[in-house]
């Protein structure tokens, strides 16, 4: 695996670069998770999801980064075949997993602004606890078969990747015979987890504006726009990465993993800083 190959100059800077993004992240994503569980006092369903976005955040960095910190410290870039699988189960879990919670927070922000009396009913405690530990089985049963089904590819091309981690093009470019299957559950993979929260997202939230331009008060208006503002900072920057690196065909290694590097490290340290600058709650309680 070489991810800065030819940059051995800049290896120093790239360690340092990665080790802070990782540090970072994790403390700022657990600081969340311990603000809200110790001090916020409404424990509402909003708080629920953003807890578990953090979690999600902090193990989308631990799959990638410190693996890639250890090649780059250690100048050992061999990743065995299980290594690599492993990584791939565990990276294509939590991004399945971020790309449902992201559909279900806009829905949340959906009930509470379109259906108001009825959101106590719809998203209260028992129900939202059993969506999240749903939304974990279904992803990783999802990334169990989606690894099964790159176990048939072979690998004849090269044995180079790349990339900093086994990600789904870098085994595919390497890989020459057993793809149809693996490229067929690729695609139901990406309309189940992708298009299909994208556009339920897309819905909800032109049924929100909907509500939202039909307030009389300005005072009203601005404070439902404030509830979904970072929500939407999030799925914009989180949307646009994945779609200009997965569904944009042929586009060299270092654009790959420059959309990589943005979704998969520095999308998960921003998420939490978005959240509580606009969560005056959570800014509180920090």
């Amino acid at each position: 695996m070489l991810p800065f190959s030819g940059e051995t100059r800049s290896k120093p800077f790239i360690t340092a670069f990665f080790f802070l993004i990782y540090v970072v992240g994790v403390l700022i994503n657990s600081s969340i998770i311990t603000v809200i569980c110790l001090e916020v006092a409404d424990h509402t369903i909003v708080y629920l999801f953003i807890c578990n976005l953090s979690i999600v955040d902090i193990f989308y960095t631990s799959v990638t980064v410190p693996k890639l910190l250890h090649m780059l410290l250690s100048g050992n870039h061999i990743v065995s075949f299980a290594q690599c699988y492993t990584q791939f189960q565990c990276f294509f879990t939590v991004a399945a997993v971020e790309e449902t919670l992201l559909f279900v927070m806009a829905y949340d922000r959906y009930v509470a602004i379109c259906d108001p009396l009825h959101y106590p009913h719809i998203l209260n405690q028992r129900n939202c606890s059993l969506i999240t530990i749903g939304i974990w089985v279904i992803a990783f049963f999802s990334a169990s078969l989606y690894v099964t089904s790159a176990l048939y590819m072979t690998s004849c091309h090269s044995n180079l990747i790349h990339q900093f981690f086994c990600d789904i093009k870098s085994l595919t470019r390497i890989s020459c015979t057993g793809t149809t299957m693996f490229l067929i559950i690729t695609a139901i993979d990406i309309f189940i987890f992708g298009c299909i929260p994208v556009t339920c997202t897309f819905i909800s939230y032109i049924k929100i504006f909907n509500v939202i331009f039909k307030m009389k008060s300005r005072e009203s208006r601005g404070k439902a726009f404030s509830t979904c503002s970072s929500h939407l900072t999030i799925i914009s920057i989180y949307y646009v990465s994945c779609i200009t690196d997965y569904l944009i065909p042929n586009q060299s290694d270092v654009l790959d993993l420059i959309f990589n590097i943005i979704f998969a490290t520095l999308i998960p340290m921003t998420n939490p800083i978005i959240y509580s600058l606009q969560n005056s709650n959570v800014k509180t309680a920090m």
